[in-house]
Parts: C-alpha cells; structure tokens; sequence
C-alpha cells in the first residue's frame, strides 16, 4: 500500500528549491502551517529526515539529496499525465466484433479515427456474435457490434446498420442459370457458419421458415474457409453481401435469385446496462452513427423514383 502522496513530493520539492517554508508554501498556494506539517508527515513516513534546519532556512540533507530526482520524475510525469487528460483522455478502447462487422465494416469506422487521435488505441477481438455477448457481459470489452439481435436484459442494444444477405454459389453452378424450386434448394449441399453466429440466426429465422430444412453437409467458423469452399464448386451459402462483393462483380460467385424472401437483417451496437460509454465508446457510437446517415441517404437516393425532363 502507498503512503506517500503526490502533494507531500509536491510540498517536498517546493521546499527544496526555494530553502524556505514560507516561500514554498506562498508557491503552492499552502499556508506556513499546512507546508510544515506536509513535509513532516512525509519525513515521518519514510522514517528519515529529509532537511537540515539552520536558521530560518532549510537545506537538503543526505537523505533529501537521495529523494529529490525520483521525487521530481515522479511529478513530471504525474504533471504530464493530467495535461493529456486536460487536452482530451487517451482512449483505449477494447471493442468485441462479430466476423462480417469485424473483417469488413470496422476497419473503415477505425481508420478515421485512428488518423484524428493518434495517441488513441484500439484492441479489438472478433469473434461470433455470442462470443461478443460473452465479453460483454464478463466486462472484457466497453463496447460491441454484432449481427443479430439480442434480449438480454443486462445489455443494451442500439439498432444500427441494414445488412443485405444474399445466397451465392460458384458461377457455374446449375442454380445460376435456373432458379432453384423450393425443394431443390433445401436439399442442396449448404456451407453454413457455426451456431451462434449472426448469419446462421438470419438464416434460421428468415430463410428456413421458407424451406422446411436446410441439407447442411458442412458448418465452419470461417467465412474465408466457406468462400474456398464455394470456389471448388460444393454447394450453396448466405453471407453478407459486404463478404462478397468483389467475388460478385468479378463473376467468381453468382447470386441465386429466391424472390419470395427478403434476406435483411440488421446490425446491433450493445454495451453492458450497467458500464457507462467511455469517452472512446461514444466517438466510436458517433462514426457508426454517421456511417448510418450516409448508408440510409444513399438507400433513399437509390430507392427515389427518376423523373426524365
């Protein structure tokens, strides 16, 4: 346990530049009384003297000599550490992301960010959505962003980004050229991401209503590994189209049109109910928040109907 305090190194280091009580107290803003009995406390805790009294002045001894420039480092830095937080905390902000949010949403939101505060740091862990809940709640993250709604009542959850899905294949396959009929599509081969993540719950609650059953022929954690999959040619799959949008429009991948279902979720920030934001929570809240007025516009602007003049 610490027993020296900042103000008695202060009172300390007063004292020993200006040789006088008085003086270091009118420095400090101290009275005679209140300098004196800083400077006694501290000497009674280290249990030496620290000055040699000699008239009205006093003068460091050995042990004052000793203490000073530990006692000065100390201050500098305690000095520097409250002007950082005067100019604006320092942010180091642990921040739990599901997979699509994680690889391909975060990383713009941060990008900014980091350039306008570069003293700030972020710590980021991606995980499934269930994995962010669990940090969540067990206090590892301030923060999180995940695809798939939650109703915990230790949480709270913002509704955030619209997230468009869509079911892909390799270009070549039959299901490209002619739409599938509804049995022939639930007894395809699917490459599916593992219970508990957002795109697995999407499709349970949207896409299996419509087919009866899904032939899951392989579950794995990795949206990367389902893409490798996709690309030799075995089965069907549902991801974000952020995921695969170059895959997309270089024609790798193609997209299997199923127009009796609209395949939209929506992404979620959630933070603990109980753990107010930190200054670094709340810029990342308002960068997703901005990220949103610019998606909504530019949905808006895509939806309006063109008039020709």
């Amino acid at each position: 346990m610490l027993r020296i305090t900042l103000r008695e190194l202060e009172v300390f280091a007063a004292i020993s530049r200006s040789g006088q009580i008085t003086a270091a107290g009118d420095e400090l803003g101290l009275s005679q009384s209140a300098t004196s009995g800083a400077v006694a406390e501290l000497e009674r805790r280290l249990g030496v003297t620290l000055f040699d009294r000699i008239g009205r002045r006093v003068v460091l001894n050995e042990h004052g000599r000793y203490l000073l420039p530990p006692a000065l480092d100390l201050l500098q830095q305690a000095g520097e550490l409250e002007r950082t937080y005067v100019a604006g905390p320092p942010s180091r902000l642990r921040i739990a992301a599901s997979l699509t949010i994680g690889n391909y949403v975060l990383p713009g939101l941060l990008a900014p960010l980091m350039a306008e505060h570069e003293s700030h740091r972020y710590e980021v862990e991606i995980g499934n959505s269930h994995s962010v809940v669990a940090m969540l709640l067990d206090c590892r993250a301030d923060i999180g962003l995940i695809e798939a709604p939650l109703t915990d009542s230790h949480l709270v959850s913002e509704l955030w980004l619209r997230d468009e899905m869509v079911i892909y294949t390799r270009a070549d396959h039959p299901f490209t050229r002619q739409p599938p009929s509804r049995e022939a599509l639930a007894g395809a081969p699917w490459i599916l991401r593992e219970s508990g993540s957002g795109v697995r719950q999407t499709l349970e609650s949207i896409l299996l209503p419509y087919l009866g059953s899904f032939n899951v022929a392989l579950e794995l954690g990795s949206g990367e590994a389902i893409r490798e999959i996709i690309r030799l040619g075995r089965g069907v799959t549902c991801s974000s189209r952020r995921a695969v949008r170059r895959e997309l429009e270089s024609g790798e991948f193609a997209a299997i049109a199923v127009p009796e279902v609209t395949l939209e979720r929506r992404f979620y920030l959630v933070w603990h109910a109980e753990r107010r934001l930190t200054a670094g929570a709340e810029r990342l809240r308002a960068a997703c928040r901005e990220l949103m007025a610019q998606e909504e516009g530019a949905r808006a602007r895509d939806d309006s109907p063109a008039f020709i003049a």
